[in-house]
């Protein structure tokens, strides 16, 4: 078989594999088969192991029912070849980077897929310190899952694999959690209602929070294999803020299913999303002179307030494309330690090496303490820019330089937003029949004016 990649045998995409369990890519015959490319690879990445004892892989999983499917055969594949598996059971991803990083394993691999409803899951790769994978590795385990070249590898006798279950793996986490918080520092006298997704976090959030004195008011904590994320967690934030206003609480705290996601709610049932979070940490980092280069690194996505209430404070704003892998790229290239999404990924990197919800919560906690004030007042540091989005659908997604008036309308907004510091966003979506129109700026009646005439033009060009 010919081992150069197309598009009908790709298996990575943007956030390792996802896809509906127990259909490709997402079968236990393709776990098995990546678990043995995986092993390959990452055993010729360092021939002699980082244990100094065998090759060893660890594998962490979200609480999907499909994920005991997917970790007995991956975990297969990886004996077959030689390699040691360490079982760390349900845990956050960020909980698995950090577990491969301390257990000097060569790689880690979480089973999960992240925000998805329960019928989908996934696989995300970790190299051995941490972080996720750069694509030319990604490319490397692709081509051996279907090109052959390991099919005669065959390990025999004492030279299999063996698998062990490691027992304080949750401990661990638990106490690396704590030490992103301030020493001799307490949460006592704060109420706090968590929402776990029914997901990784449903142990570790809670034991974290309780540890440092808070009083913890739980949901979403009584997983079952087919209730993650349903109606509950990050994805549905509405439940979060009322259960704050219930208990009258001083924050609230709602994970994804694999928890490397957080969103917040101030103490008046207020949603606080990662923009706001963003913005209060940059700006106490700033103040304090802990955010490297003054920077922030953010996607496309966060509103462009941001941009202006960094810049008005002395630091400037990056932004990447979306994704938090990109975000975690930028911030490595060039020596950044804060970073995230609009959607609760938060990377601070002096804390960890990918986006941790917990940790990220700490940090709020941390400056909410610090500076004596509820989570409301924190989050007035900065102002959100209107708004116009716009979604057009079209027949065909004809490259806009050769639709007529239509990039001339996008540079003279451009042109108008920029000088107050507003933007314009204009794209395909990648996954349906639509064209994605964002303006940005501080005059909203400005943003609709140059919407219409922009989405006007596309419509009576390729408009359904």
């Amino acid at each position: 078989m010919n081992p150069t990649m197309n598009q009908t045998n790709k298996i990575f995409g943007t956030d390792g594999v996802r896809g509906r369990a127990n259909i490709e890519p997402v079968t236990a015959e393709t776990a098995l088969k990546l678990g043995r490319a995986a092993a390959h690879v990452f055993k010729n990445l360092n021939p002699e192991s980082r244990s100094r004892r065998r090759h060893q892989i660890v594998i962490g999983k979200d609480t999907r029912l499909s994920g005991y499917m997917l970790e007995s055969a991956l975990a297969s594949g990886i004996l077959s070849m030689g390699v040691d598996v360490l079982f760390i059971g349900p845990l956050p991803t960020p909980g698995v980077a950090r577990i491969t990083h301390s257990l000097r394993a060569d790689a880690g691999i979480v089973i999960t897929a992240s925000h998805n409803p329960y019928d989908d899951n996934g696989l995300k790769f970790f190299s051995h310190d941490g972080y996720k994978l750069d694509d030319a590795i990604e490319a490397q385990i692709e081509n051996l899952v279907f090109s052959g070249d390991i099919d005669d590898v065959r390990p025999t006798a004492g030279e299999i694999g063996k698998a062990v279950r490691i027992d304080d793996a949750l401990g661990r986490y638990v106490e690396f959690a704590k030490r992103s918080f301030p020493r001799g520092q307490t949460l006592e006298g704060v109420t706090i209602v968590v929402d776990c997704a029914h997901g990784a976090a449903y142990k570790t959030t809670p034991c974290v929070l309780r540890e440092l004195g808070a009083n913890v008011i739980v949901y979403g904590n009584r997983p079952n294999g087919t209730n993650i994320n349903a109606g509950c967690g990050s994805m549905h934030p509405e439940q979060m803020c009322h259960w704050v206003q219930e208990h009258n609480a001083n924050l609230g705290i709602a994970h994804d299913g694999d928890a490397d996601r957080v969103l917040l709610c101030d103490e008046t049932g207020t949603l606080i999303d990662g923009d706001d979070i963003m913005a209060i940490a940059a700006l106490e980092m700033l103040a304090e002179g802990s955010l490297a280069n003054n920077t922030l690194v953010s996607t496309v996505m966060s509103n462009a307030g941001l941009d202006a209430a960094i810049e008005t404070a002395g630091g400037k704003v990056i932004r990447t494309d979306v994704g938090d892998k990109n975000v975690i790229d930028e911030m490595l290239k060039r020596g950044h330690n804060f970073g995230g999404e609009q959607s609760g990924h938060l990377i601070f990197s002096d804390h960890g090496t990918t986006g941790d919800g917990l940790v990220a919560a700490l940090q709020i906690l941390r400056i909410m303490a610090a500076k004596q004030k509820p989570l409301s007042e924190l989050a007035k540091c900065w102002s959100r820019f209107p708004q116009q989005l716009t979604n057009i659908r079209v027949t065909e997604k004809k490259p806009f330089e050769e639709l007529e008036d239509v990039l001339d309308f996008v540079a003279q907004a451009e042109a108008q937003l920029e000088k107050e510091g507003g933007r314009i966003l204009l794209r395909y979506s990648g996954t349906e029949p639509k064209a994605r129109l964002l303006l940005e700026g501080k005059d909203a009646a400005m943003l609709e004016q140059w919407s219409k005439k922009i989405s006007g033009s596309i419509t009576a060009q390729i408009g359904e």
